[in-house]
């Protein structure tokens, strides 16, 4: 470890200790206490669980929350001095509110017995309109009020879902939520712009939000019969404000800059929503060079097989790979990938609908399309340490290590058209039909360009390659979703069916250029023969081919299910599942013909025509038994699955037949209101895809040929899941931990297969003993320094993975072990600064039992300020830092470097709704894009061009219009006590 290495970890240590060590401070020197109690004005019962919130007198920003004992009585301690107000609301009755002080003379400040009256009394307290408390607990789902939580002027969802506790959200958009993933964003409980949830989050303004409700969203089939199947997905739903769900908003911008030496950079967006209570209408349309996506990029590519670091590797065996990008936004290898190891065009349009057509049907829908076009130029080193090949091709225990350095260049672009239905339709009231399709469209052109050389341990080249490949293609993704649910009069009995069809066509057209030589005949699989050069000793070989490839996979599926109530508690379903996979894949290959000019010449060897058929019949039963405070369901399904494969060319086929059991437990127990803990145990069969089980070469980099194998096996997993999540309101501090185990049995791995050379020919195998273990802790509280709350967020995860793979027919025990830590605060220190800080440190190691020179162990670190200041005279000021390090391996890869974004912004028009920004973009000008990959077979670092220091000028438009006249933009840092808001409600809810 060097010493830049190690001042480095010392610095980012101190800097995590100093941090720990402050917010301790902070909470040591709040003293004071604030005390009172709630009671009813007219039988001066004590309100019990009645919930009151601490606010600052001077803006009414949230300092902490409570609810009242059983007594009625609450107590806020460690308060600083200052002036506040205590708000009181409980279900049925009028809010009531007092002003209470803490200073040093009087460290506690009584707020006395606050009286509520009946929402049918005369009103004679004070009283507040529309106050909320900043966040509730209902079952299984957390809600925040939005107005609680202070944003900047213009802010968007995004910028919301930052402030709340145990929510983070990354710098491409990547929502996480209590160490999940968050899958979906729901508006007003629908769907918007499908299941993308930037669509909603980057492109929807805060301040139209009432409530952010974070839960675990059910599937379609438990959601409607009250049985658990485990299977869920972590979702947000935001709900509108009332007086903001007529009217008509939305935000236009654009932005333009000179870069040097290159095209000049821009960015242009525009969103225009219109809804009118249960109607709402989106259209949005987006264009910029400057790498950004306000959508989620799906199905872009269509299987070209070269991968991001130049002609697609052979990658992961199934023992697990480790993937770090530089810059704080890479998306790993692999073609049609956006981030921060390329330079990419975008533009897309799309328009969302929703409505409500009389009493019985609700539609939502919507459609748009998308372009990318992205440049990549990398560069790569990769290592393979591999038994050697002895001299009748048996291995022996002698490694050796080759040595790839590698130049890549690429061009992808990827239109994509897409179309998100769901109907729901009210037969009656005890039955409905929901139908549920989503379409897709995609056309491709790909590009790309290669020269490699690999020399062995002694420094000897082995083999040079020179390739050219070049791809167009076009596809066609359809899934839809037929539901029938059907109620009873009598409670808890269901009857529900469900049709699926998906289907997934492509077509690809590829012209495949190479010439290699090496200093020992290549592998003839590749479809050409390799010519041996007298002069210098090496064996040259050239291939010229067409390759048209064509996919066709259409899957239908039928899933029956009953349930019976046998008590009040006990539910007993009976479930059927029949499902066909059909899959076609053909691939012809032709060379090229010299003589006539074309590509003629059947090559036979590379040439397939396989149908494989994957047919399930599933059926079992669940018993599940719900009391107060847990819930388990034990349940058993028996399967009979065949495989069927026709090889139409060699004129072969194979049928099998596999029995399984599938068992599955739940259990969830409620210790509390904000506490939750819960088990759930899965098996799984997943069949081969199609592409790995058609045998054919696919030898698009001469140098690495991929196989198929018609005799693999389906998977079979079982999976242990536990989490464990306690919320307390009162103090926001936040708990989530889960423990995630998987054992597979007949995984699908790689096995590769070395030449003297240094080429590799890997095919896929069924191998047992892979195993893998995650967990992770989330925890998450505000603290207070002076009248300001920090909210501190702590989370901790650990991954751990071992499986088999085989190289040169010998078996590979991999292990890979991940450890990480990172924390975020984010705080309003007042009214003019917002401050946002947070870092990460990662340990990552790789062992191996066939090449233990392949051992690897690094440690990542990264750190990040966030900072907006309003200065006067409307002007604003952001800036954002990342500090990147990457250590641990060689000295290319061993990188430190800052991104360091900064801006100037000046507030516009009377209502503010304007800005012009002047923004300059890495201004050390330091960024660039490092990728790590480690599989079982080699490491490899890849380093690729990025977008460098630019400025630009943006001119930024929001517009407001809800109801009479135009509503300014939110400003909730700068509203005031007994303030208006856009329908005039008094109070001291600030303007959302």
């Amino acid at each position: 470890m060097n010493h830049s290495f190690r001042s480095r970890l010392f610095f980012v240590c101190f800097l995590v200790g100093s941090l720990l060590s402050l917010t301790a401070g902070w909470a040591q020197a709040q003293s004071g206490t604030v005390k009172g109690a709630v009671v009813d004005s007219v039988s001066r019962k004590p309100l019990l669980e009645a919930s009151v919130s601490l606010l600052l007198a001077r803006d009414s920003s949230l300092v902490t929350f409570a609810i009242t004992d059983g007594e009625g009585q609450f107590v806020f301690k460690n308060i600083a001095e200052g002036q506040y107000r205590v708000l009181v609301t409980y279900v049925g009755y009028r809010g009531a509110s007092r002003r209470v002080s803490v200073t040093k003379a009087e460290p506690v400040g009584n707020a006395g017995t606050l009286e509520l009256l009946a929402q049918s009394q005369t009103l004679t307290e004070v009283s507040v309109q529309g106050e909320k408390a900043p966040m509730a607990v209902k079952g299984d789902t957390l809600e925040f009020n939005a107005g609680s939580f202070k944003t900047q002027p213009n802010a968007q969802v995004e910028d919301l879902l930052k402030k709340l506790p145990g929510i983070q959200v990354d710098r491409d958009g990547t929502i996480t939520a209590q160490g999940q993933t968050v899958k979906k964003v729901l508006v007003d409980g629908k769907p918007f712009f499908g299941d993308d949830p930037k669509m909603a989050t980057r492109n929807l303004p805060a301040d139209i939000i009432d409530k952010v409700q974070l839960m675990d969203q059910l599937s379609e089939q438990s959601a409607f019969s009250g049985v658990d199947d485990g299977d869920r997905s972590k979702t947000i739903n935001i709900t509108t404000k009332k007086d903001k769900r007529k009217g008509t908003f939305g935000q236009q911008s654009l932005a333009v800059g000179p870069k040097p030496g290159d095209d000049p950079r821009y960015s242009a967006k525009a969103t225009l929503n219109r809804f009118s209570n249960g109607q709402q209408m989106s259209i949005l349309g987006m264009a910029n060079n400057i790498n950004q996506q306000g959508f989620t990029a799906q199905d872009l590519g269509l299987g070209n097989n070269f991968g991001g670091s130049g002609q697609g590797s052979g990658g992961n065996s199934g023992s697990g790979s480790f993937v770090r990008n530089g810059g704080g936004g890479g998306s790993g290898n692999g073609n049609g990938q956006v981030g921060n190891n390329a330079i990419t065009k975008s533009w897309a349009g799309g328009m969302n609908y929703r409505n409500s057509i009389g009493k019985k049907i609700d539609l939502a829908g919507s459609y748009n399309i998308s372009n990318t076009n992205t440049l990549t130029n990398q560069s790569s080193r990769r290592e393979n340490v591999l038994p050697s090949l002895g001299t009748s091709g048996t291995t022996t225990r002698t490694d050796s290590t080759f040595v790839r350095n590698q130049t890549n260049g690429s061009e992808n672009s990827n239109t994509n058209n897409r179309v998100n239905l769901r109907l729901d339709y009210r037969l009656d009231s005890l039955t409905t039909i929901r139908v549920i399709p989503n379409l897709s469209w995609l056309g491709s052109s790909y590009m790309n360009e290669s020269q490699a050389r690999t020399v062995n341990s002694a420094g000897r080249t082995t083999n040079t390659s020179n390739t050219n490949y070049n791809s167009t293609g076009d596809g066609f993704n359809g899934n839809n979703s037929l539901f029938l649910f059907r109620k009873f009069r009598k409670v808890g009995r269901t009857f529900s069916v469900n049709w699926n069809v998906a289907m997934n066509n492509q077509d690809n057209e590829g012209i495949n250029k190479s010439f290699t030589q090496s200093t020992t005949p290549l592998s003839t699989t590749t479809g050409a023969s390799s010519t041996p050069t007298t002069s210098d000793s090496l064996y040259s070989q050239t291939i010229n081919q067409q390759n048209n490839q064509r996919t066709r996979s259409m899957t239908n599926t039928i899933n029956v299910s009953y349930t019976e109530p046998l008590s009040m508690r006990q539910t007993l379903e009976f479930h059927y599942n029949l499902s066909n996979n059909h899959n076609e894949s053909n691939r012809a290959v032709t060379d090229f013909n010299e003589t006539t000019g074309q590509y003629d010449r059947v090559n036979a060897l590379l040439s397939n025509n396989f149908i494989n058929t994957y047919m399930t019949n599933r059926g079992g039963l669940t018993w599940q038994t719900k009391r107060l405070k847990y819930t388990y369901a034990l349940g058993l399904d028996g399967q009979q699955a065949s495989l069927q494969s026709d090889n139409l060319s060699r004129e072969t086929n194979l049928n099998r037949t596999f029995t399984n059991l599938l068992p599955n437990a739940l259990f969830t127990y409620n210790f509390a209101k904000n506490t939750t803990f819960r088990f759930n145990y899965r098996t799984r069969v997943n069949a081969p895809s199609v592409n790995q089980l058609q045998p054919v070469s696919i030898n698009t980099n001469p140098l690495n040929i991929q196989l198929g194998n018609e005799a693999l096996q389906p998977e079979y997993s079982h999976n242990l899941s536990f989490n464990f999540n306690r919320f307390d309101p009162t103090t926001f501090r936040n708990l989530f931990a889960s423990i995630n185990a998987s054992r597979t049995d007949n995984k699908i791995v790689n096995s590769t297969a070395f030449g003297p050379s240094g080429e590799q020919t890997t095919r896929p195998v069924n191998t047992d003993g892979y195993y893998t273990v995650s967990s992770f802790l989330v925890l998450g509280r505000a603290l207070r320094f002076q009248e300001q709350r920090v909210n501190l967020n702590l989370n901790t995860n650990l991954t751990y993975n071992r499986g088999t793979s085989f190289v040169n027919e010998r078996p590979n025990l991999a292990q890979n072990w991940l450890i990480g830590q990172g924390l975020s605060l984010n705080t309003n220190l007042d009214d003019k600064l917002d401050l946002n800080l947070s870092g990460n440190i990662s340990l990552q190691s790789a062992k191996y039992s066939l090449q233990p020179q392949q051992n690897t162990t690094y440690l990542n670190q990264t750190g990040t300020l966030d900072l907006y200041y309003q200065l006067p005279l409307r002007f604003t000021f952001t800036t954002n830092v990342t500090f990147n390090h990457y250590g641990g391996a060689s000295g290319s890869y061993n990188q430190s470097f800052t991104l360091l974004n900064m801006a100037l912004s000046r507030q516009l028009f009377k209502q503010k709704q304007g800005e012009l920004r002047l923004q300059a973009f890495d201004l050390l000008n330091q960024n660039r894009s490092v990728v790590r990959n480690v599989t079982d077979t080699y490491v490899e670092e890849v380093q690729s061009r990025v977008l460098n220091r630019y400025f630009t000028l943006s001119f930024v438009y929001n517009l407001r219009n809800f109801g009479a006249g135009v509503t300014p933009p939110s400003n909730n840092r700068f509203m005031r006590p007994g303030g208006r808001d856009g329908q005039g409600d008094r109070g001291f809810r600030r303007n959302g």
